[in-house]
């Protein structure tokens, strides 16, 4: 009976540890953007060169040009670039999107849309904005709005403009 009692504590330790493990693997959430945060997002970051890319895991170019931006990111991180990839995936989708920005090995953190109107959210981002994706946006380390690309960026002059504006 001593055996029998010993062996099940050892294996609810087992298990616990288990889920513990399993349940630190997991992503963390997304953080939330709305029109308001948007800003002060983009403002915050003011000394770096900022690549806002606008996606959704629906969006096909969305998903097929997510590598190439990364890639950018690990080239240009150490020289001032940063990469802030917002979600406009729908709330219940969040997993989904996470999973996606996981198996790409998007550096983190992650964002997500969250706006109680989206025409508002779209006029706060750029007027001249329609809502379609993949849309990347890059402000200069003073902050400023510089370039905006709508539906896949060529990323030959997305590379080049970078380049110019870590100088």
């Amino acid at each position: 009976m001593y055996y029998q009692e010993r062996e099940k504590s050892i294996l609810t330790r087992l298990l616990c540890v288990a889920l513990l493990g399993a349940a630190l693997a997991l992503p963390a959430g997304m953080n939330p953007v709305t029109e308001a945060s948007y800003a002060k997002l983009v403002a915050s970051q003011k000394g770096k060169v900022v690549l806002v890319n606008f996606w959704a895991t629906y969006c096909v170019p969305c998903r097929a040009e997510m590598p190439s931006l990364v890639k950018l990111q690990q080239k240009y991180g150490p020289k001032g670039l940063l990469l802030l990839t917002i979600s406009a995936d729908e709330p219940e989708d969040e997993a989904k999107a996470l999973q996606f920005l996981t198996t790409v090995k998007v550096p983190g953190p992650h964002y997500l849309r969250k706006t109680a109107n989206e025409d508002n959210f779209i006029r706060a981002v750029d007027p001249k904005w329609s809502g379609a994706l993949p849309l990347s946006l890059v402000y200069d380390k003073a902050g400023n709005k510089v370039k905006v690309l709508v539906g896949e960026a060529d990323l030959k002059a997305l590379e080049t403009l970078i380049q110019k504006l870590l100088m």
